[in-house]
C-alpha cells in the first residue's frame, strides 16, 4: 500500500473515529484500513490512534500527523490540480444534489453535455425533495432555489426562477378564468406541500396580497402537481422552467399574469472556495454559462 493512500485513511479515520465508516467510505476492507494505519505509525514511528471498544481518537503523536497529512494531502492536490489545468482533462467523481423537477431536467442534460466534454468524469445526481447536508451526504455541488443561503455555504447565483398560476385551458373553460386572487377561493387551486400550501402571496404596483387558503389537494412533488394540473385537476402555481413548453403549445394558459409572484435565485451551492477542485470549478463556470439567459 503506497503512503498516499495510507493518508488518505488516516485523514478519514481521524474524521470519522471509526475503522468500520472509513472501510465504508473508502470502499475498503477493514484489515486494509488497519494495514493503512500501522504503515503510518511506521512511518512516523509513533503510536497515532488510541483504540477502544467504542471509539477512535488521536494521540498527542497523531495531532501532529494529522496536520502534516493534511498538508501533504493539499500539495498532492495542487500538483494534480495544475496537471490536469495544463491538460484540459477532468477525472474523478462529482456528487451533485438537487431537487427532481429541476434535477432531472434542464440540470440532467446540462451534466450529460458537460460529461460529453469531459469523458473520464463520473458524475453521480442525487436528487431529493429534502435538503440535503454536504458534508454528511459528501456533495460536492447542490443547485437550491432559495432566497436565503444557509450560513457556513458557498453559493454562486445561475439564474432567477419566476412562477405563474396555470391551468388548462379545458379547466378554465368549464370554471371561468380568475380576475383577481381572491377569485382563487371559488376554483379547485392544487398546492405544493413544501413552497405553498396555504400562503399565496401576490404583488402588483408596490402592494403585497397574502391569501391564506386551504387547498383541497396538496403533494410534495413539482413533478406530480404538474401532472394534476395538466390532467385539468385545478389551478397551481408552478415554477416556469417547468412549464414553458407547456405554455408555448397550449397545454397550459396562465392565469392573473397582472399580479407578480415571488422569485427566487437559484444557487450552486458549495462548502469552500479553499483549495476548490478544479471539476467543481469547472462545472460552476459551464453551468453559470448553460443557465445565466434561461427564461425561468
Amino acid at each position: 500500500m503506497d503512503r498516499i493512500l495510507a493518508i488518505k485513511v488516516f485523514l478519514t479515520v481521524a474524521e470519522t473515529g471509526s475503522f468500520t465508516a472509513t472501510a465504508e467510505r473508502l470502499d475498503l476492507s477493514k484489515p486494509m484500513v488497519s494495514r493503512a494505519v500501522a504503515l503510518l505509525e511506521d512511518w512516523f514511528k509513533a503510536r497515532l490512534l488510541q483504540r477502544t471498544t467504542r471509539k477512535v481518537s488521536l494521540t498527542e503523536a497523531g495531532e501532529q500527523a494529522l496536520e502534516y497529512c493534511r498538508k501533504m494531502t493539499d500539495l498532492t492536490d495542487d500538483i494534480e490540480q495544475d496537471f490536469l489545468a495544463r491538460s484540459g482533462e477532468l477525472s474523478g467523481t462529482l456528487r451533485i444534489a438537487a431537487n427532481p423537477s429541476f434535477g432531472g431536467t434542464h440540470l440532467l442534460r446540462a451534466l450529460q453535455d458537460f460529461m460529453d466534454i469531459h469523458p473520464k468524469l463520473n458524475i453521480q445526481l442525487q436528487l431529493s425533495n429534502q435538503k440535503v447536508d454536504l458534508i454528511e451526504s459528501r456533495i460536492d455541488l447542490a443547485l437550491r432555489f432559495t432566497n436565503n443561503v444557509e450560513l457556513g455555504l458557498v453559493a454562486r447565483r445561475l439564474n432567477q426562477i419566476h412562477s405563474l398560476i396555470v391551468a388548462t385551458p379545458d379547466y378554465l373553460a368549464r370554471h371561468g378564468m380568475p380576475a383577481t386572487p381572491h377569485d382563487l377561493a371559488h376554483h379547485r387551486y392544487l398546492a405544493h406541500a413544501n413552497v405553498n400550501q396555504k400562503t399565496w402571496r401576490f404583488f402588483r404596483d408596490g402592494k403585497e396580497t397574502v391569501l391564506e387558503l386551504t387547498s383541497p389537494f396538496s403533494v410534495n412533488d413539482s413533478n406530480a402537481l404538474l401532472n394534476c394540473v395538466l390532467s385539468n385537476g385545478g389551478i397551481a402555481m408552478l415554477p416556469k422552467y417547468m412549464i414553458n413548453e407547456h405554455l408555448t403549445e397550449g397545454r397550459l394558459k396562465p392565469v392573473l399574469t397582472d399580479w407578480t409572484l415571488p422569485v427566487y435565485s437559484l444557487y450552486a451551492l458549495y462548502l469552500t472556495r479553499h483549495r476548490l477542485p478544479l471539476a467543481v470549478r469547472s462545472l460552476l463556470d459551464f453551468l453559470a454559462e448553460r443557465f445565466e439567459n434561461e427564461d425561468w
